[in-house]
């Protein structure tokens, strides 16, 4: 019996399944009562016992055959079975191995095959275009091909991967990756498949669908080089030139499209599953809120968009932000703004994973994009409106072709970042995002107070009556709750906002009709955005970790961070309140 098979690293293949098929007609013969057989896949290795139909056959299928266990001495064979010298098992590739079995799994979770649909198993390959079936090709011939020839231990693609991998890790500059590449091609074997460049390098990478865009930026942050201005050499708002010198920009954005990304998840079975989780499996109870789809802002969306709502492959997602400093050193004047989408189809405990992050822009700079936000947020906003029209994509789990459709319905952010991302600015006597205009504050001493929290209580609170809190009794009522028609009439009187912060630009100052508004956010492009329930969300992490230091500190006497100091009593001897401190 020829043995090859087990050896084939694309174990997801029809040619695969059926001689996994064969194995299992073998084994039947010397199952015990109950069905049961040791297993010989990669992971239980002949040390388990499994049912032959439940386990055993899944398994062979996901974890691969022993490459060692050529005679099936555990399965009812003779001890010395004839295997004809110059047998096909000793003809594949030596460089296969399971690092490149996990590889090829990889690969053809990309590319879309699976190994039980059948006779129709070249169905998928069939409706791609051909020049993506060539690259995906491709991509396997460089798996199958050793590093160089009489190679043990790597393929050409998983030398690369790891040796990106270890670039990555270590922090390594491109210069010296290059002088690395042209090293270790010297000292190889001559003919071997170890690349020359970092350009060959990366290309290969693309192709795997680990590349993503280079976007110029304006010095000023006033455009992106984008679309209709590709090729201006000149910012069209400031007039700044596009380059340093000899074609180098002065910022680049890093843009990673989400659409191959989001097709890929339905091009795996069991991801392809896992994102109907929200609909099919979560558990629902009233009066509990597990997850974001227990909330009353889902359920609003569903309402209004039924249609998306049917279709529990439909996908939704969260958009956070923040800032950080790359090179962990505070004293270096550059930041760092990842915008990452979080797919809430998921479980729970996969929906935080960070393998489930999609990254889709980093945006560089010396400073924060502040107001600017929204100039970077353009590629991303356009693909999120094909998105809401919908992609032809295939489920492999239903076997079927699909529209997927995707939204975000809401933002995550600190405190700082909402007011880049919805455009109300959180600085000065109207910060709050929620009461808007109707927000409680008095000048103090050099800052700002946020006072009127009694406001919030019954109107016959007995606390209301009480003059300690602020030196004032209070009368007013809550502040007023601002619905989505209010927001967008205050938006109409918000001028046309000149992104940039170059200092030629005369900074605008705000007209009393705009209150706090800077801008209109790009995400009202989106055909759903103003229809949301709840847009922003702010990030807990910082507010409690701010205000928990602030008590500790003044509760603590902390030197530097206790809040009780001489400012703080003169403001209570102003507002004529805490004689006795």
């Amino acid at each position: 019996m020829d043995r090859s098979w087990i050896s084939n690293p694309d174990r997801l293949s029809a040619e695969y399944e059926n001689e996994v098929g064969e194995f299992v007609t073998f084994v039947r013969g010397s199952l015990d009562v109950q069905g049961l057989t040791k297993c010989p896949c990669n992971r239980c290795m002949n040390r388990e016992v499994h049912h032959i139909d439940d386990s055993v056959r899944y398994h062979l299928l996901i974890y691969g055959f022993l490459k060692d266990y050529i005679h099936w001495t555990e399965h009812g064979e003779q001890s010395n079975p004839q295997v004809p010298l110059g047998s096909p098992i000793q003809d594949t590739p030596p460089c296969m191995n399971e690092q490149d079995d996990e590889m090829a799994e990889a690969l053809r979770d990309a590319v879309g095959h699976a190994y039980d649909i059948g006779s129709s198993s070249d169905l998928l390959s069939d409706m791609r275009p051909p020049a993506e079936q060539a690259r995906y090709d491709k991509l396997f011939e460089e798996l199958h091909n050793p590093l160089y020839d009489d190679c043990m231990k790597f393929s050409a693609l998983t030398f690369i991967v790891k040796l990106m991998n270890v670039k990555v890790l270590y922090k390594w500059s491109d210069r010296s990756f290059v002088a690395l590449l042209k090293l270790l091609h010297e000292a190889l074997p001559v003919g071997n498949r170890c690349p020359r460049s970092y350009y060959e390098t990366r290309k290969l990478l693309c192709d795997v669908g680990l590349g993503y865009e280079h976007i110029d930026v304006c010095k000023h942050d006033c455009t992106l080089f984008y679309n209709e201005h590709k090729d201006d050499d000149v910012c069209p708002i400031c007039g700044v030139s596009r380059y340093v010198r000899k074609k180098i920009p002065h910022k680049r954005l890093r843009y990673f499209p989400i659409t191959p990304r989001l097709k890929r998840l339905y091009s795996s079975k069991h991801t392809a599953r896992a994102m109907r989780w929200h609909k099919e499996q979560r558990l629902e109870e009233d009066g509990k809120l597990r997850h974001p789809a227990d909330g009353e802002a889902w359920k609003k969306f569903d309402s209004l968009y039924l249609e998306f709502a049917g279709d529990p492959r439909s996908v939704r997602m969260g958009l956070a932000s923040d800032g950080f400093n790359p090179f962990n050193h505070m004293s270096t004047s550059y930041i760092m703004w990842p915008v990452i989408l979080i797919s809430y189809n998921l479980p729970l405990w996969l929906t935080m994973h960070r393998s489930n992050y999609l990254l889709s822009l980093l945006i560089p700079g010396l400073k924060s994009p502040g107001k600017d936000f929204d100039v970077f947020l353009r590629p991303l906003i356009k693909e999120l409106k094909l998105l809401w029209d919908g992609v032809q994509c295939f489920d492999l789990y239903q076997h079927a072709n699909f529209t997927l459709r995707a939204s975000v319905i809401w933002t995550v952010s600190d405190f700082p970042a909402f007011a880049y991302l919805s455009g109300w600015s959180t600085q000065g006597k109207l910060a709050c995002p929620i009461c808007l205009e109707d927000t409680r504050h008095k000048s103090i001493r050099s800052k700002i107070s946020y006072i009127g929290h009694h406001s919030f209580l019954e109107m016959s609170h007995s606390w209301r009556n009480s003059k300690e809190f602020d030196g004032r009794s209070e009368r007013r009522a809550p502040p007023h709750n601002f619905s989505t028609a209010d927001i967008l009439s205050q938006l109409e009187a918000v001028g046309q906002s000149i992104p940039g912060k170059a200092t030629t630009t005369t900074k605008q100052k705000r007209l009393l009709t705009e209150l706090n508004w800077t801008k209109k956010s790009i995400l009202f492009e989106l055909p759903y955005w103003s229809t949301l329930f709840l847009r922003h969300n702010l990030d807990v992490m910082h507010i409690e970790k701010n205000v928990c230091d602030n008590i500790l500190g003044t509760l603590l006497d902390i030197e530097e961070k206790s809040k009780d100091n001489d400012k703080a009593r003169e403001d209570l001897k102003d507002m004529g309140i805490r004689r006795e401190l």
